[in-house]
This record gives C-alpha cells, structure tokens and sequence, in this order.
C-alpha cells in the first residue's frame, strides 16, 4: 500500500486563476492546468528568492519534493508562454496557512496582510 501524500502549505492562493492570450479559446487542448502547490514553488523560489531548502521547509515537504514540483511547474510555464495556451491554476493537494504566522516565515503573504483573506481565499 503506498504511503499517504503529504499535504503541501501552501500561504496563498493566486489573485487571478487563468493567464494567457487575449481571445485565446477555452479549448481543452489549448489549456495547460497548474496546481496551487506548483504555483507556490514558483511564488516562493522565482519571485521571492527562496531556495529549494527553504521553500521545502515553508511548504513543509522535502526538498527533493520540492524539486519535483518546481521542474513541472517550469515545464508549464514554458509551454503556456512559449505555446500561446492559456494557464489555468487550480487543484492539487494543499492546505492554506492560517495566516497567523504559525510556522510560516517571511514568504507567507497572509501573515503578512495581518491574517486577513482575500475573497478568493475562502
């Protein structure tokens, strides 16, 4: 029997769910599909500078989990932008911090708004 997965912390959710090119269609072969947690590496190591350790340890996983996010996360990146498809975010196995800093560190956007959610975050 495999072992359970790991629920990923995940300290926001993104304002906007869907980016891509204007007037794109909402086909299904021209969508790629994010997770909130690969959303999350990507916040976490390219926009606020964390390494993979310490991205690890704020979503609490492993590094080598981590990892294995970060690349797919990329990969989707890259094909959105590169294949004009629309990036959809949404899913994925993760909890949202409380936003009272219990455990979070300098990348938790809600503690930083002082615990309160956005809309979207509910």
């Amino acid at each position: 029997m495999p072992r359970p997965r790991k629920w990923r912390k995940v300290c926001s959710l993104p304002e906007r769910n869907r980016f891509g090119p204007f007037g794109a269609s909402m086909h299904e072969d021209n969508i790629i599909s994010m997770t909130v947690d690969e959303y999350e590496t990507i916040r976490l190591i390219d926009l606020e500078g964390f390494t993979q350790e310490e991205c690890a340890k704020q979503m609490n996983v492993a590094r080598t989990t981590v990892q294995g996010i970060y690349v797919e996360a990329r990969k989707k990146l890259a094909e959105s932008l590169v294949n004009g498809k629309i990036l959809l975010i949404e899913g994925g196995e993760y909890r949202l911090c409380d936003g009272l800093g219990n455990g979070c560190g300098r990348g938790c956007r809600r503690h930083r708004r002082g615990g309160r959610f956005a809309d979207n975050d509910v």
